[in-house]
């Protein structure tokens, strides 16, 4: 007689316990933002005395990279770069403040005709 069997045997995976996820430290998030938002408002209040457009643009801009930072990584302020880190919620805060402060300049200037809207030539 053969001590061979006539069937396979089953072997199974060992189980491997999930992941604690509350042993993982979360990743310091990235404050980089702040002083892009910081740098392109004081362009923009600058640029205000040439024209109002790109003031309302560079509002627009920050506005528009703050709703993109809360819902992705991606940064739309340098196109095709994946964010290895999420932007910190004071960075959103201030990349939205100075979004908001942008279009009130601009705002302001048009009421009181302080700046043109368009180039001078």
């Amino acid at each position: 007689m053969s001590d061979a069997r006539a069937y396979p045997t089953v072997y199974r995976r060992p189980a491997v316990p999930p992941p604690n996820r509350s042993a993982e430290t979360e990743r310091p998030r990235s404050n980089a933002a702040i002083p892009v938002a910081i740098v392109l408002m004081i362009l923009g209040l600058y640029l205000s005395q040439y024209t109002l457009l790109l003031t309302v643009l560079f509002g627009l801009i920050l506005f528009f990279s703050g709703t993109s930072f809360l819902s992705t990584r991606l940064n739309p302020l340098s196109p095709h770069f994946y964010l290895t880190r999420k932007p910190s919620w004071p960075a959103i805060g201030v990349v939205f403040l100075a979004s908001f402060a942008l279009v009130a300049a601009a705002y302001y200037l048009f009421v009181h005709g302080l700046a043109p809207i368009f180039p001078r030539l």
